[in-house]
């Protein structure tokens, strides 16, 4: 069972993370193996399927989402804390959204999935 303190922790950490747009704090959550998927990785990439996998891929995808998004911010609403894995709620540049996190037994994100309004 994921501890709701770390699932917080975790939440406020990838939260300020993001908001100082450093590219490699944000990855630093992440396994190097992780899976993401999100409905912006077709728009963005053309990766028809919205999945990536491994941290050069998705790397390549933030590195241009920050670009596009200069004065991307997030806005912490809730951390919803799951068996493994944990959902973000917060508001950002493009209004609500979710994002579900599973986490390993390092603490480490191995999947991830954005929702969005």
């Amino acid at each position: 069972m994921l501890d709701k303190t770390f699932a917080e922790t975790l939440a406020r950490e990838w939260i300020a993370a993001w908001n100082s747009h450093d590219l490699a704090r944000i990855l630093a959550h992440y396994r190097d193996d992780f899976e993401m998927r999100s409905p912006y990785i077709a728009e963005m990439t053309g990766e028809r399927s919205g999945r990536l996998l491994g941290k050069p891929a998705v790397a390549a995808y933030w590195a241009e989402a920050l670009r596009r998004l200069p004065e991307l911010h997030f806005e912490h609403l809730a951390t919803l804390t799951g068996v493994d894995s944990l959902t973000i709620h917060y508001r950002g540049a493009r209004g609500l959204a979710a994002e579900v996190l599973w986490v390993d037994e390092a603490g480490k994100i191995r999947r991830a999935a954005a929702h969005y309004q």
